[in-house]
């Protein structure tokens, strides 16, 4: 994976997500999400797609060499960062 584009996502997510965090506060998110059918939708689209990239994380992880604790917490607590930390700060 090229990590220069790694390292753009990540910076262009992280700017957003610190604008809508100013706006709207860490809970605010997913307040503004539980507020109608369409935002739950997202929601679990969501949930799904960060389930299966832990599935994936964890067995990248462990045939590795690698830890995968800390980048399954992130990704528990900071949604998509956890994933793009893991394959920015990986060898490959």
């Amino acid at each position: 994976m090229n990590k220069a584009l790694l390292g753009v996502v990540l910076l262009a997510f992280g700017g957003l997500t610190v604008a809508a965090v100013l706006q709207h506060g860490y809970v605010g998110i997913f307040q503004y999400q539980l507020q109608s059918l369409a935002g739950l939708q997202v929601l679990a689209d969501l949930g799904i797609a960060l389930g299966l990239v832990l599935v994936w994380l964890w067995r990248d992880a462990r045939l590795s060499g690698r830890n995968a604790w800390p980048w399954i917490v992130l990704t528990l607590a900071a949604g998509s960062f956890g994933p793009l930390l893991y394959l920015l700060t990986g060898k490959k």
